[in-house]
C-alpha cells in the first residue's frame, strides 16, 4: 500500500470552490482510500491506496466534479515524492511561509521563464514536477504570473513539510 497526497486546486481560496474537509475525507473513503486525513482547509488530503497516481487523479477529479458541478484540478504525489519536494527546496535559508512549491502534472516546460510576467523580487527555480518560488515581499502583494503554472497548485514549504510528515507516518 502506498501513501499518497492529493492537492486540490482553487479550493476554499478567496471564496471560490467551497469544500468542507469532512466532505473531502468522505469522498476519498468512498473511493476506497485508507487512513484518510485532511490538513487545513485548502484541499490537502493524505491517504493510502493500491491505485496508481493516474487512477487516483482521475477518480478524485471525477468525484469532485460531480460534487462541485465544475472541474476541480487534483495534483497527486507519493509520500516519497513529497519528502523529496521538501528536501529539494532551493531556498532552504529563506522564510518557508514565503516559499512555495507550485505542483504540476509534469516537468516545467523549458520556456517557462520566458512567459513569466510581473516579477519583482521573486526568485524562481525548477524542481522535477514543481516550480519553486520565493516571494521576498510575500505572496499577497506579488504581481507574479507564471503561465506554465496555470493548471498547478501552490503550497508553502511549511505545508509541504507537514504533508510529507503526515504521509510518512501512515
Amino acid at each position: 500500500m502506498t501513501a499518497w497526497i492529493a492537492l486540490l486546486r482553487a479550493v476554499n481560496v478567496g471564496g471560490t470552490g467551497k469544500l468542507a474537509m469532512s466532505e473531502l475525507k468522505a469522498m476519498c473513503e468512498e473511493l476506497g482510500f485508507i487512513s484518510v486525513k485532511t490538513y487545513i482547509a485548502s484541499g490537502n488530503v493524505v491517504f493510502e491506496s493500491r491505485k496508481s497516481e493516474a487512477a487516483i487523479k482521475t477518480e478524485l477529479e471525477k468525484r469532485l466534479e460531480a460534487y462541485a458541478g465544475k472541474p476541480v484540478g487534483v495534483l497527486v504525489r507519493s509520500a516519497s515524492e513529497m519528502a523529496r519536494v521538501s528536501a529539494d527546496n532551493p531556498f532552504p535559508k529563506l522564510a518557508p511561509n514565503r516559499t512555495v512549491a507550485l505542483f504540476l502534472d509534469r516537468a516545467p516546460p523549458a520556456d517557462t521563464l520566458e512567459g513569466v510576467r510581473g516579477q519583482k523580487d521573486e526568485k524562481i527555480k525548477f524542481g522535477r514536477r514543481e516550480i519553486y518560488v520565493h516571494y521576498g515581499d510575500g505572496i499577497g502583494s506579488s504581481k507574479l504570473v507564471i503561465p506554465a503554472a496555470k493548471t498547478g497548485t501552490a503550497r508553502n514549504m511549511n505545508t509541504v513539510a507537514t504533508l510529507a510528515k503526515m504521509a510518512a507516518e501512515l
